[in-house]
């Protein structure tokens, strides 16, 4: 008889352990009754084995409960935009008991929502309420000023947690590669916004304003947009904004009164969001200038808006906006100029100002089919000169590799499947790096706006979950589960003598810049520099 208690009481056990955790009221009175009338033997045995299944059952239990709380799941995002805190959110909802450190080069949380949304678009922050929230919850933790690679290696984070997740985003840019991109008044759209809106690294852009009146911006989307507003925008307005302080003194000084804004394809595929559009056009005594012709459409044009009610809506405000207004500029009216189908062949140089720019030398386009209702910008062979004194490139970011990151340079994304990390660039699904996970533009490329996040973490959160309960993070035995996390992280950038600048340092950074924006009527005043940031945050 004794041998059937190695083989019966284990199984009873698991079947006490779920009876233990079921309300009374489900098992009509005590686990003992609930689980009596199942067991076959008589009742004295029956007796015995539910006593020793019960205590066998508490052990288990114990265990299991004792394991969660003292080896729980660790997460380690790197990036605290949004792709980065929606991830975080998501874990810690689905992963009771997880730890979350969400760290950051910078000193600020936020990332683009901080450096690159407008400042007269306050109401597009207001996740950051949300965001703040996260931190708050007691399971997560944000470390500001921890540079991936010098203060802390890919490899060292995924020895100190058993989930790191890559949501730095995009911090370079794409280049054109023409003759004469490297001239003096060429900046890039990233440079500029960071210079604006009070990034301690585009502090120092100074971008002269003074010398010309006129602006070439090649792009025609979201950012190309927001610089076009910014320029052409009275600073009287942007004054009452948490714009840099440096941005809007040399804003006041500028002498840019025209704006180009440069399309390879038509103004059906104006790469745009209707409400971008709306805003810019509804600049205050904004003189604004479409060429007739550019406005003509072809029957792929009609079938492209026919299948996409954003295009056809940036197609209507454009015809709109162009037949609205008068057919002249008034004197001294500031002007916006929307320039379709040219692409920029190179930049020309100054003969007054040996290696600033001058203009740009554009091709003239012509769209083609290529198939499923989609048009691309091909070279005409045709040319034509536009001056200017400041080019602004707003063709798109580019995410930057890390060591040990396998890259897809062409894409500029870390190759993935559903947020898992290939180990290169073949598409092999089965090439997986067990518990690294990318999330946002790094993943998908630097498309989508605040909310495209929110889905691309949930996917990502997804794939995280599914390997852990599936074990493929080496969970399956307590030996390989315990991970330093937070703990060993600070412990080595400690030895490292890096500064980390907490959630509380932070709150210092926000307070200080809210008191200093009082005192000019101003939402913020942003701390434009890494000293500044760092002082404010340990005081």
């Amino acid at each position: 008889m004794t041998s059937l208690f190695p083989s019966i009481t284990p199984v009873t056990s698991v079947y006490v352990a779920a009876a233990l955790m079921m309300p009374h009221n489900l098992t009509e009175g005590t686990p003992e009754k609930f689980l009596f009338q199942f067991l076959p033997f008589p009742p004295y045995l029956n007796g015995i084995i539910i006593k020793m299944a019960i205590f066998g059952a508490k052990q288990v239990l114990w265990r299991s409960f004792t394991t969660v709380a003292s080896h729980p799941l660790r997460v380690c995002i790197v990036g605290s935009g949004p792709a980065g805190f929606y991830t975080a959110e998501k874990i810690l909802k689905r992963h009771q008991g997880s730890q979350v450190d969400i760290i950051d080069r910078l000193p600020t949380p936020y990332g683009l929502v901080r450096s690159g949304v407008a400042p007269d678009h306050p109401e597009t922050k207001n996740v950051i309420n949300q965001f703040s929230r996260v931190v708050q919850s007691g399971r997560c933790s944000f470390l500001g000023n921890i540079a991936l690679g010098s203060s802390i290696s890919l490899e060292e984070l995924r020895e100190l947690y058993h989930v790191v997740v890559l949501a730095y985003g995009a911090e370079s840019d794409r280049v054109l590669g023409i003759p004469g991109e490297d001239l003096k008044g060429i900046h890039s759209a990233r440079e500029f916004v960071w210079w604006y809106n009070g990034h301690p690294d585009g502090r120092n852009l100074d971008p002269d304003l003074k010398s010309t009146d006129t602006a070439v911006i090649l792009g025609q989307g979201n950012v190309a947009l927001d610089v076009a507003r910014i320029l052409l925008r009275r600073t009287s307005e942007l004054a009452a904004t948490d714009i840099a302080s440096h941005a809007l003194t040399a804003l006041e000084q500028s002498s840019i009164r025209k704006v180009y804004l440069v399309g390879r394809r038509g103004p059906v595929q104006a790469a745009c969001t209707a409400k971008e559009l709306r805003e810019v056009l509804g600049i205050k005594d904004l003189y604004i200038h479409i060429k007739e012709a550019d406005l003509k459409t072809t029957p792929a044009d009609e079938e492209e808006m026919k299948s996409s009610r954003i295009h056809k809506r940036i197609y209507e405000l454009l015809s709109k906006a162009a037949t609205a207004g008068p057919s002249q500029p008034s004197s001294g009216q500031r002007e916006l100029h929307f320039v379709f189908f040219r692409q920029p062949d190179r930049f020309l140089e100054s003969h007054d100002r040996k290696g600033y720019v001058s203009g740009v030398h554009l091709e003239k386009t012509a769209l083609k089919g290529v198939g499923s209702g989609k048009q691309i910008a091909i070279g005409t062979g045709q040319f034509e000169n536009l001056s200017c004194g400041i080019a602004l490139k707003s063709i798109g970011y580019k995410s930057v590799p890390v060591d040990g990151l396998p890259f897809d340079n062409q894409k500029g994304v870390v190759p993935n499947v559903k947020g898992r990390v290939l180990s290169d660039n073949s598409g092999d699904p089965t090439s997986v790096e067990n518990g690294l996970y990318v999330c946002g533009w790094l993943k998908r490329g630097p498309t989508g706006i605040i909310g495209t996040n929110l889905y691309c973490a949930e996917e990502t959160v997804a794939s995280v979950s599914e390997d852990v309960e599936q074990g493929v993070l080496g969970a399956a035995t307590e030996s390989n589960w315990p991970k330093p996390g937070r703990e060993g992280l600070l412990r080595i950038l400690e030895d490292r003598k890096v500064r980390v600048v907490p959630f509380s340092g932070w709150e210092r950074i926000d307070k200080e810049e809210k008191r200093l924006g009082s005192l000019r009527n101003k939402p913020r005043e942003k701390m434009t520099t890494w000293e500044e940031l760092l002082k404010a945050a340990s005081e």
